[in-house]
Order: structure tokens, then C-alpha cells, then sequence
């Protein structure tokens, strides 16, 4: 067999067909219970970075700053539990998005969800962990694909 390295998402549109139509219902979603476009993107610019996902960063970079978020913001985004930068609700979105990310099978999921809820809903942090699950996946079938970055010339 002399198989090619797929780009799954062109293999099997379909499947991420629907994969992009339940990222619109997670926005969707995320909107309604109060969550803006500048923090979902602050959160999928965080997810994006741990997994070392070029492509992803490369969309959501741009959408974060048209979202709002001061580039000052996405510079210092590793480092958002030191920086002053960031507020209650954003720092109780990061650490779901950084929890469920990388998966520490000693973390106390109710801790972090208590944790967050003194700044988040219910409603909020679902959507935040609807929104982490869903750029993982993305981020998976960049890689996997081994998608170049967005917008880049061949250097």
C-alpha cells in the first residue's frame, strides 16, 4: 500500500462539515450565554498555543484582534496567571480551556468548575468547555493534516 499523508478534513468533508456546523452552534451558544467573540478567541489563541497548532494560530490570532483584544493581550497570553492584564472572567476561562486541555487526571474537575463559577454561569462554563473541546479537535486535524499556516509565502 502506498498511502499519502491525508488532509482529513478534504478526505471526509462531510465529517467536518458537521464538525464546523456544531463550532457555529457552540458560538452560538457561548453568545447566548454571554460569552463575546474576544474571549472565545482569547481562548482558542491559549488552546492553539499548547497544542502547538501554526494553522489554528494563525486564524484565530487575526480574529482575536478584530474581536477587540489588545495585541498587548495575545503577547502575554502564556503567561496570563502573572499578568495583570486579564480579568476574573478571562482568567476562570483560561484555566478550563488550560485544565481541559492538558488532561491531568489528579485535577479535581469540580475544584476548577467551582474555581470558575465564582466568575462564570453554569451556562458559561459549558459554553468555555464547548468551545475548549471544539478547537481541540480542530487543532488535531490541522495537525494531523499537517495544515500550513494561513496567509503565509513560501519562504
Amino acid at each position: 500500500m502506498n498511502a499519502n499523508r491525508p488532509y482529513v478534513d478534504k478526505t471526509h468533508p462531510e465529517v467536518y462539515k458537521a464538525l464546523a456546523q456544531t463550532a457555529t452552534a457552540s458560538r452560538k451558544a457561548a453568545r447566548a450565554a454571554g460569552l463575546d467573540d474576544g474571549l472565545i478567541e482569547i481562548i482558542n489563541m491559549r488552546v492553539s498555543q499548547i497544542n502547538g497548532c501554526r494553522t489554528c494560530l494563525s486564524i484565530h490570532a487575526p480574529a482575536a484582534r478584530k474581536a477587540g483584544i489588545d495585541q498587548l493581550k495575545l503577547d502575554v497570553l502564556p503567561s496570563w496567571r502573572e499578568a495583570e492584564i486579564f480579568d476574573d472572567t478571562e482568567k476562570s476561562a483560561l484555566l478550563i480551556a488550560e485544565t481541559l486541555t492538558i488532561l491531568d487526571k489528579s485535577a479535581d474537575r469540580d475544584e476548577i468548575a467551582a474555581e470558575a463559577g465564582q466568575h462564570l454561569s453554569t451556562e458559561q462554563i459549558s459554553a468555555v468547555e464547548w468551545t475548549v473541546t471544539l478547537i481541540n479537535a480542530f487543532n488535531r486535524i490541522s495537525i494531523a493534516s499537517n495544515h500550513p499556516v494561513v496567509g503565509a509565502k513560501a519562504v
